[in-house]
């Protein structure tokens, strides 16, 4: 009798996690990884960051060395697609014809960079930031004093023209909205980082609109709608993502701004189960539906996943929470601000840089921007999962104790 197979479908964060979860809840079959990239399992954060600087190599950033896979008996195939799912036959199909059966299947298919396609994109130095080969292909490009244009004043683009100053290249972000950061952050918060920015010498302008890019082999500038041109060695187009569902689509399973789960990380099918950037799911804090794009939610969906698989269900229930580095300055983030109706700052954001931004609903904190304030950020998500009532003037004041705010 053949052993059961258990087939990952993407060797990414939540595709690590889930095939070493597989085993630690008691998975005595194959446990097959499949991934698109030549690498095992590893960290993205650092990709914007340390990766990029050349501080840290490939080694560095892997999530767990080969032999802790080997150690538990976990098979990876690297460097080669999954085309499609065969959910009567229970096979996938890669993308050099090679078919492989399972019986249990976990798609941790991640995202992609959203693409600009205008006038000019396929220039030389026109380029993204996702992977591994991203990074690989931006450092031909970096030198000292030459001019990078980031287009898109998100997380991934401030990180980024973070990192590039630090190296010394002369930076200009491009924004469309009229200002940085403005779908995940209160105004307050972009007018920190705009200062911060500016302070290191970041050109920053908003409520820009990029017509093309423009070149003879590579790019050497970026043209703007009001007739603006600014020069450019190399641009890094940081405007979101798109998450990878159309094998989920294809083989009939319920897509909806990703791949649909339930409470136990499980797809319309219940052999297949889905963790990470590509999942829809349902979230009891906000009450909604949800798809995050954060290591926290594909690493603790990848173990409500494995548990599923193995017949032990652990119903998901994680308060969202993310994190930015910049410069000297940590952001953490517990929980999610859409629809605050109120804002409580905590500390001088015009001046320094260390404070936090608490933002209400009905009175209740539901999220919480901890700039170099990790109790508050601890505070935060102990004050968001128990629902609590706040006193807005004692939430303001710095020297108000945060453990005694929760005494009382």
């Amino acid at each position: 009798m053949t052993e059961p197979c258990c087939i990952v479908v993407g060797a990414s964060h939540a595709g690590g996690q889930l095939a070493v979860s597989l085993r630690q809840q008691g998975w005595e079959g194959r446990i097959l990884v499949i991934g698109d990239e030549p690498f095992l399992p590893y960290n993205r954060p650092p990709l914007s960051k340390t990766f990029l600087s050349g501080e840290k190599h490939i080694e560095d950033l892997l999530i767990r060395p080969e032999a802790q896979y080997e150690k538990v008996g976990i098979d990876f195939l690297l460097g080669q697609r999954v085309t499609a799912i065969d959910r009567n036959n229970k096979t996938v199909t890669l993308s050099k014809g090679e078919t492989f059966a399972y019986d249990k299947l976990a798609l941790t298919t991640g995202a992609r960079v959203r693409p600009l396609a205008i006038a000019g994109s396929e220039l030389k130095g026109v380029l993204y930031l996702r992977d591994i080969s991203d990074v690989e292909h931006i450092r031909q490009f970096i030198g000292k004093g030459k001019k990078a244009v980031i287009v898109g004043g998100g997380y991934i683009g401030l990180e980024t023209a973070a990192m590039l100053r630090k190296l010394g290249l002369q930076v200009t972000v491009l924004e469309a909205a009229e200002r940085i950061l403005k779908r995940v952050t209160a105004p307050q918060v972009s007018e920190f980082y705009t200062r911060v920015h500016r302070e290191e010498g970041v050109q920053l302008e908003t409520g820009v609109e990029i017509q093309g890019f423009v070149g003879q082999d590579r790019v050497e500038q970026v043209q703007c709608g009001d007739g603006t041109v600014y020069p450019a060695d190399l641009v890094i187009i940081g405007i979101g993502v798109i998450p990878n569902t159309e094998l989920a689509q294809a083989a009939g399973l319920a897509v909806e701004n990703g791949i649909k789960v339930n409470d136990f990380c499980q797809t319309s099918d219940p052999d297949i189960t889905a963790a990470g950037d590509c999942t829809n799911h349902f979230n009891g804090f906000y009450q909604r539906n949800l798809r995050l794009e954060s290591v926290q939610n594909a690493m603790e969906q990848a173990k409500v996943a494995a548990a599923a698989l193995c017949d032990k269900p652990i119903q998901y229930n994680a308060l969202p929470w993310f994190w930015s580095e910049q410069y000297d300055i940590k952001l953490q983030i517990a929980g999610l601000s859409t629809d605050y109706d109120d804002l409580v700052i905590r500390g001088d954001h015009s001046d320094g840089r260390k404070f936090s931004a608490f933002y209400l609903k009905q009175g209740r904190v539901i999220a919480v921007d901890a700039i170099n304030s990790p109790q508050d950020f601890m505070f935060g998500k102990q004050i968001i999962t128990q629902k609590l009532l706040v006193d807005k003037v004692s939430l303001s004041d710095p020297g108000v104790s945060l453990k005694d705010f929760l005494k009382k």
